[in-house]
């Protein structure tokens, strides 16, 4: 397994012999595309006080409605000046075919803080739905923008929003390999671990504070858990020959991984906090990849078993492994849904390799995406959107997609091979 400079799809396909091809410098812009089949009109007035502001945070709650794929945005120029202490008049916005309008100002406190409120309106029925505040340093302006991106979206879908979560993802640029990690939409991107050799495949813990890895600095992949916080970090796995492909519980105390220590690729749980590893699997093909169901009591994972690789799965404490795709010959990085009704995948089709979902009780396949390079595909905590990494127009770019594929969205990110995103939990 041992493949530096190499994302993780291209180390699975190396592993299971399929070549890949080269990196490639990226350009990010965010782009929505596409058009949903039913989204909710809605208008994001311009907050009052944001023209002093480093961030523009009405522009921020759009974007995020509208990368979800339940919004439509309607055009918000005559919300100027409006905020959330007073009754607006709704004729207008109503005539604009808006169901609903969002308000809100940021104020400069004298400690330098800043205070954030909105308001969010029913334009058909004149009444108020939601409204809240937040006071937050400069730093967290954002964050502000995508709680009450959370907020709307809740109260307007019945959901849970997802926009003041975090991602995780890698680049590679010259011969520097960074972890980041940032905001869901990609903006605001902090570097958690900087290196000359590769990093590959970051997941989140449940609750969010931990990333594990497998990092090369000891010219062999080895598992680290990072604290993100404090950027502290601990040894988890370094037994003879490749320690790759973390996944944690959802209790945060096991990782399975994927080890060759007794020879062939094989999966082992070990605790969280390092010891003996336990062996899972015992096949005469690979197996890697593992994932854990959200009520932790199955694993996913690929194998090469019956001949290619497919995804697979089996209780968690191991036990007789079940064919889950039949679709397609090649089948590999599978991700799956909070609720445990989808499964996301990476498909070689005619040489692409295309992001698929499937419908775990009926088996049902659709293709989600145009791109022919897509990868590392990661459900959001919701289970509304996936981000996944591919080629766009020649350049390697961060993605959204819904289920779908109707409502996709470019993400901006840090220049470089991009790769293996991951997409954090809610924050507890």
């Amino acid at each position: 397994m041992h493949v530096p400079g190499q994302m993780r799809r291209r180390a699975v396909m190396a592993l299971l012999g399929t070549a890949a091809a080269g990196p490639a410098l990226a350009q990010f812009r965010v782009e929505v595309t596409g058009v949903g089949l039913t989204q909710l009109p809605i208008a994001i007035a311009p907050f009052k006080g944001e023209a002093e502001l480093p961030e523009k945070l009405a522009a921020i709650v759009q974007n995020d409605l509208e990368r979800s794929g339940q919004f439509r945005a309607v055009d918000a120029g005559a919300g100027a000046g409006l905020d959330e202490t007073s009754r607006p008049d709704l004729a207008p916005w109503r005539q604009k075919t808006a169901d609903s309008l969002a308000v809100g100002s940021a104020t400069r406190l004298a400690d330098g803080r800043y205070d954030v409120r909105f308001r969010l309106w029913d334009v058909v029925r004149g009444q108020s739905l939601a409204a809240d505040g937040f006071v937050v340093v400069a730093a967290d302006l954002r964050l502000a923008a995508h709680r009450v991106a959370d907020m709307i979206y809740e109260k307007l879908t019945g959901e849970k929003g997802v926009f003041s979560t975090r991602i995780a993802y890698v680049t590679k640029a010259g011969n520097r390999y960074n972890l980041w990690v940032a905001d869901s939409d990609g903006e605001n991107a902090q570097s958690a671990l900087s290196s000359v050799e590769s990093i590959i495949s970051p997941a989140w813990s449940a609750n969010g504070r931990q990333l594990a890895y497998v990092s090369f600095e000891s010219r062999k992949p080895v598992v680290y858990v990072h604290d993100v916080a404090t950027g502290g970090r601990r040894l988890i796995a370094n037994f003879r020959g490749s320690n790759s492909a973390p996944a944690w519980s959802p209790d945060g105390r096991t990782l399975a991984v994927t080890l060759t220590r007794d020879g062939g690729s094989q999966l082992y749980t070990i605790a969280s906090t390092g010891g003996e590893p336990r062996r899972l699997t015992q096949s005469a093909g690979i197996d890697t990849e593992p994932l854990y169901s959200a009520d932790g009591s199955t694993i996913y994972f690929v194998s090469d078993r019956g001949g290619a690789p497919q995804v697979y799965r089996m209780p968690a404490a191991g036990g007789q492994p079940q064919r889950v795709t039949f679709t397609g010959t090649y089948n590999i990085s599978p991700a799956l849904s909070p609720d445990n009704r989808w499964l996301a995948y990476i498909s070689r089709i005619n040489g692409a390799f295309k992001l698929q979902v499937m419908e775990i009780s009926s088996g049902n396949v659709q293709s989600v995406t145009d791109t022919t390079a897509d990868e590392s595909p990661s459900f959001a905590p919701n289970g509304r959107m996936i981000i996944y990494a591919t080629r766009q127009g020649g350049s390697e770019a961060l993605m959204t997609t819904t289920l779908d594929g109707k409502i996709k969205a470019r993400l901006p990110g840090k220049g470089g091979d991009i790769r293996e995103p991951d997409w954090g939990p809610f924050q507890r």
